[in-house]
């Protein structure tokens, strides 16, 4: 699979394919259909102009909990405050597969990680531009699976599990705001969307 090109090819639209295939979680054979289906770009307006739209980061992260109804949350080593698991969505890849990606990646498991709960909107900050910032179900955590989790030493000191008001001072308040409303969203079956942890809509 790769990127789609040849909007201006006489010979018309073609796949093109590159270094680093779309991470998504979809069917593969769905996915490569769809991706030939849609049929090449049409052509820039303005030549280059692409190269000058804004771009936003994007961040997913798993709202996981245990057989208590608690929260996991995990000390990264590279900050003060708390985190969910979770991390930056990479170039060519879908919030779904990069959070189920990084899950695994900071907890050496693969958890349940299911439907999306919150999409929030993270104003600039300092020298972080703008982004979206997406949590999904990452479900229940057995015992089991919660003896079996073996953290990523260069990026998580540790992990732990607290009610959200325990952690709640723990965390920017921008993050606790948005681990709360995920953790509503669940309860009540339904996906939000907020800015700056707040719901709107």
């Amino acid at each position: 699979m790769g990127g789609l090109g040849g909007g201006d090819d006489p010979r018309g639209p073609r796949l093109i394919m590159t270094d680093h295939p779309a991470g998504h979680c979809g069917d593969e054979a769905v996915f490569a259909r769809d991706l030939r289906d849609e049929g090449g770009p049409e052509a820039e307006f303005n030549p280059g102009i692409a190269a000058r739209f804004p771009r936003k980061n994007a961040a997913a992260g798993a709202l996981v909990r245990d057989e208590h109804g608690r929260i996991l949350f995990v000390c990264p080593t590279y900050k003060p405050f708390l985190e969910i698991p979770g991390g930056l969505v990479e170039d060519d890849e879908s919030p779904l597969a990069a959070c189920r990606r990084e899950v695994r990646e900071e907890l050496g498991i693969d958890a349940p990680v299911g439907r999306l709960l919150v999409v929030d909107w993270l104003p600039t900050h300092g020298v972080w531009r703008d982004s979206l910032q997406f949590i999904f179900d990452g479900g229940v955590l057995s015992r089991e699976q919660i003896g079996a989790i073996r953290l990523a030493a260069d990026e998580v000191s540790r992990f732990e599990f607290l009610g959200l008001e325990a952690a709640r001072s723990r965390l920017r308040p921008s993050k606790a705001r948005r681990v709360a409303l995920a953790h509503q969203a669940f309860l009540d079956g339904e996906t939000v969307y907020g800015e700056f942890g707040r719901r709107l809509g």
